[in-house]
């Protein structure tokens, strides 16, 4: 994406913090890049960054420097860290097993903070010490300043660094992997349940690890062992944690294809996407409703000419603005916009110059002009239309 087209977008809407779509399939055995997109973008890991706090746990168990039974002590500034936390007052302490768990299924971010503390002394020579880590494997897109994953501008990761640091875990500590495969933990007579929904509802799923803050979107490293084979999906910049789902799903059922073209889809209760809450009618693709990202240019005929309403967003000179301002809208608007199909429709002018517009088709006239009402309402220029040439719908993949 151009750098005047993420200004255009700031611009438009100065207090919407856009999270960068990327995505990244691999063969967990081989390594074997299945799916990408934007694999090598930036992107704030947010909760994703304790799988790293716990390959410094387990590597400190493993060398002799912790064991199980020590106990984690809660300092003042640990506890001062902002939700979601366990909530363990100043001067109490945890086991480190019950603060692996923490990390793990609960994502907590007072004790994060506090077994930072314990193994570095601080939490800034903590981060220090898990970027060093990070660059031993092969992580060279990843900066950490913090245990948690909690917002801060220098700390930065990938989707193929994290699908690096989601195997090195399988590889280095296989005897401690199943921390990321409990579904919930009980502390203090609550119960803490697992925020990575694939784990009962996707067969295989054995981990990994969710994360959020707004900066990021939702965020998703996820693990599928089937027989002997083992996939490991990562998601960055969903708008919720539906579609998340649902994006990474359909990823995983295309890796599986790639691997095995007799594999079938095995989604087993995977909640669709929700509307908004300003939605009146129903739908979201999850194919298309994320913060903008790179799309490739492969397409495919949507099938025989018919009438079909849509509406057009912008028109530029090249493909890819086209295409994101269509995302865009459907992010803006998903009630009305999600269930239809981006298209990019070329515009030959008399002067040879091609103009790209970007459109969202295959919904309703109602839905059509009802999306551009609100469209309109936040700034963005919106034409309903209807259309019987044939359909030529833009992919992500």
């Amino acid at each position: 994406m151009s750098a005047i087209v993420l200004l255009a977008f700031t611009l438009c809407t100065p207090n919407l913090a856009f999270a960068k779509y990327a995505s990244l399939v691999i063969d967990a055995k081989t390594g074997e890049v299945l799916h990408e997109t934007n694999a090598d973008t930036r992107n704030y890991p947010a909760s994703l960054t304790k799988m790293m706090t716990l390959y410094m746990v387990f590597e400190a168990l493993e060398d002799g420097h912790l064991r199980m039974d020590d106990r984690i002590m809660m300092t003042r500034h640990a506890a001062n860290q902002p939700p979601s936390k366990l909530g363990i007052q100043v001067g109490q302490s945890i086991s480190v097993e019950t603060a692996i768990r923490a990390l793990a299924i609960k994502s907590a971010n007072d004790v994060a903070s506090a077994v930072s503390e314990h193994l570095a002394g601080t939490e800034r020579q903590f981060a220090l010490l898990m970027t060093t880590k990070a660059r031993a494997l092969g992580m060279s897109n990843t900066t950490f300043r913090n245990a948690s994953g909690l917002p801060h501008r220098g700390q930065m990761s990938t989707a193929r660094d994290m699908s690096k640091l989601a195997r090195a875990l399988l590889m280095h500590f296989p005897h401690r992997y199943h921390y990321f495969s409990e579904p919930d933990f009980e502390y203090a007579g609550t119960t803490h349940k697992s925020h990575n929904k694939l784990l009962t509802n996707y067969e295989g799923t054995d981990g990994i690890k969710t994360g959020y803050i707004r900066a990021s979107g939702f965020n998703l490293v996820a693990s599928v062992k089937r027989d002997n084979q083992r996939l490991i999906g990562v998601v960055f910049g969903a708008k919720n944690s539906q579609i998340r789902n649902h994006h990474m799903v359909k990823l995983l059922d295309e890796g599986w294809a790639k691997i095995d073209p007799n594999a079938t889809t095995v989604a087993q209760d995977i909640p669709k996407p929700t509307p908004s809450a300003k939605a009146k009618t129903t739908g979201t693709s999850a194919h298309v409703a994320f913060a903008p990202g790179q799309p490739a240019k492969s397409k495919s005929k949507s099938g025989p000419s018919k009438t079909t309403w849509g509406v057009q967003i912008g028109a530029y000179k090249s493909y890819d603005p086209a295409y994101e301002i269509a995302m865009r809208a459907i992010n803006l608007a998903p009630s009305y916009l999600g269930d239809g199909d981006i298209t990019v429709a070329p515009l030959e002018k008399k002067n040879g110059h091609v103009l790209y517009r970007g459109r969202v088709m295959n919904i309703s006239k109602s839905q059509a002009y009802k999306a551009c009402k609100y469209l309109k309402k936040m700034k963005i220029g919106c034409m309903p239309l209807s259309t019987s040439e044939p359909l030529e719908v833009a992919s992500l993949n």
